[in-house]
């Protein structure tokens, strides 16, 4: 293998999974290397490795910016970016900072222990639609449908209203997988909709407020500060994509892994205490964000290598997670791992993911629920993974299992 046989910025190179020979292969011999980019607005982008730089590039907001650029990989037009430049996921402090004060009111620990029951029943619910069976696509019939139910409940959107708002966010974000992709027209006309929805569920809830984020967040307030309309339209717009497309892959490329070591499954069947350690190493091994990118504010050094001011740095989550100076064995599917410090949340900093609690809370009920209730579950034919270097991602997943009856009968 040579520099030249790597190419991160082809989205048909993670189309069979994750290329984890490339990046260990980086790792040894160049864990800050300049990558061209023939289909970008830049030459290329420095692409970063290794844990420690990783961790680095993300806490260090002075030298490496969220904003400037915003944090996805493609390079976006001055409209488009200005827009993007107002979703929390863009921002470096200080406003960042007071953005995250006003939305961490709607994700209080009570809110999401309060969300436990409804996760649990909608959990069992999901399981009965497909019990009977015996066998399922476990990612459009199982994994894809709690997070869209347990979202939509946080958010105080209608469940009837789950699939339109879900379909809206993913028309907008687009997609380079064949099976997903849109004209341009349709996401313009999807995000005129989504942003409709969102103002007209927010005066409703400015009326009739109740125990859900949005209703919170209408109402929050920290110093005289409050959220913009601009503000929660594009704070729905974040928490529809990442609130679904997160937790669902994490739970399909976490059934992935168990089938792939079918002795880690009966490891965790036989003794449940290892659960939350289990979920650790699910969100290591699958890191189900692959990257995300920052721009240079000014010249300075990542990992010996000299980075000039308005340079474009990726650093990948998915590799920092395999750092083999830092995780042993780690291309191994350990359920008791630790210590396991893994960055599948962002590795700290201002930009740790604001709903790993609840993601946490999803992954430990679905997979408590499925060893109770489908123990024998197991792959009935090939997965397919998503086209794209950012979301490490499983279209479908073929599954069959013992029939069984329905609790909710």
């Amino acid at each position: 293998m040579q520099l030249a046989d790597i190419d991160l910025s082809d989205s048909r190179n993670f189309a069979g999974g994750v290329p984890h020979e490339w990046f260990a292969y980086l790792r040894r011999e160049a864990p800050v290397q300049w990558h061209r980019d023939p289909n970008g607005q830049a030459d290329g982008f420095w692409s970063v490795t290794r844990y420690d730089d990783c961790v680095t590039v993300n806490r260090d907001y002075e030298h490496f910016s969220s904003s400037r650029a915003a944090t996805l990989f493609t390079d976006m037009d001055e409209d488009n970016l200005a827009q993007l430049q107002l979703m929390m996921l863009n921002m470096d402090p200080p406003m960042h900072t007071r953005y995250r004060r006003l939305v961490n009111k709607g994700f209080t620990p009570r809110m999401i222990r309060d969300l436990e029951t409804k996760v649990v029943a909608s959990t069992d619910d999901i399981i009965d639609r497909v019990c009977e069976q015996g066998s399922a696509d476990f990612v459009e019939e199982i994994s894809a449908e709690l997070p869209l139910q347990v979202i939509a409940d946080l958010m105080g959107v209608p469940q009837a209203d789950r699939h339109l708002v879900f379909d809206w966010s993913n028309k907008m974000i687009g997609s380079e997988d064949p099976e997903f992709m849109v004209p341009p027209e349709y996401s313009t006309q999807a995000s005129l909709e989504l942003y409709a929805y969102a103002d007209e569920l927010c005066a409703k809830k400015r009326l009739d407020p109740h125990a859900d984020l949005f209703s919170v967040l209408t109402q929050a307030e920290v110093e005289g500060d409050q959220l913009s309309p601009l503000e929660l339209d594009l704070f729905f717009l974040l928490l529809a994509v990442a609130g679904n497309e997160t937790t669902r892959n994490l739970i399909s490329g976490a059934m992935v892994a168990f089938f792939d070591h079918p002795d880690q499954w009966e490891r965790l069947r036989a003794d449940r205490s290892l659960l939350p350690s289990a979920i650790e190493e699910m969100l290591r091994y699958v890191t189900p964000v692959m990257h995300f990118r920052r721009q240079a504010t000014m010249d300075w050094t990542i990992g010996e290598q000299r980075i000039n001011e308005g340079d474009k740095v990726v650093f990948w989550h998915t590799s920092a997670n395999r750092d083999e100076t830092v995780f042993d064995d780690p291309d191994t599917f350990d359920i008791g791992r630790a210590p396991n410090n893994h960055m599948a949340f962002g590795g700290g900093g201002p930009h740790f993911c604001l709903g790993a609690n609840l993601a946490r809370m999803e992954i430990r009920v679905m997979f408590d629920r499925l060893l109770d209730r489908l123990p024998d579950i197991h792959r009935a034919g090939e997965e397919q993974h998503l086209q794209s270097n950012f979301i490490n991602g499983v279209k479908h997943l073929p599954v069959a299992f013992s029939p069984s009856v329905p609790v909710g009968r």
